[in-house]
């Protein structure tokens, strides 16, 4: 089953697993996430700033970088990791797991983040991954980039949890509610709209 072929619900929620300790692990409170992500990126920054001799300058653009570079790997993994076709048994099931039960249930808090192990362990992956190409570089871009997750988490949040402002952010919920609720085959960016604007998926 597709996202798209997914009736959502406005109460609720769901098992996915049997074994009470994976359960537990599918779940977290918004704020366990963002903490760690902050200070994963403030250690980061800290150790760059005392260890490297990279110039300010370097530091700025690098972690605006990592930045913008988030929100592309945003994109692409909510359109074709998350939305992937569930063409056998096998592949509609991680598509279930990974995004399809929060297209279920998509007002359920306690999954509208990566659960904390998972959240350690992928930060630590790309930091080893970027340090082989970037070298010391990595110290200011990954913040950049870890930034913007936790900045697409909180943006991911709030859209579910809370009423739209009445300020220009409201366009953010519109966007998001669309995905959910009119067609699921667009509006892919959570936290901004322009790739889908690049790519020619934004709703008209």
């Amino acid at each position: 089953m597709n996202p798209t072929d997914i009736k959502p619900q406005n109460k609720g929620s769901k098992q996915l697993f049997q074994n009470p300790i994976l359960e537990k692990l599918t779940r977290t409170h918004i704020s366990v996430p963002l903490i760690i992500f902050f200070t994963y990126s403030g250690a980061l920054l800290y150790y760059s700033i005392t260890h490297t001799s990279l110039s300010a300058g370097t530091t700025v653009g690098m972690f605006f970088l990592g930045l913008l570079l988030f929100t592309w790997v945003e994109y692409n993994v909510h359109r074709y990791i998350f939305h992937l076709p569930g063409t056998t048994p096998q592949r509609a099931k991680f598509q279930y797991t990974m995004h399809g039960v929060h297209h279920e249930f998509p007002k359920d808090k306690d999954r509208l983040a990566m659960p904390p192990v998972l959240s350690i362990t992928i930060a630590t992956i790309l930091l080893f991954l970027f340090r082989l190409v970037l070298g010391d570089l990595v110290f200011s871009f990954l913040p950049g980039f870890l930034v913007g997750y936790a900045g697409y988490l909180g943006v991911h949040y709030m859209v579910h949890a809370y009423q739209p402002p009445k300020n220009f952010l409201k366009a953010l919920w519109i966007n998001h509610g669309v995905h959910h609720y009119k067609d699921g085959e667009v509006v892919f960016g959570v936290s901004s709209p322009l790739w889908d604007y690049i790519y020619g998926t934004m709703s008209k």
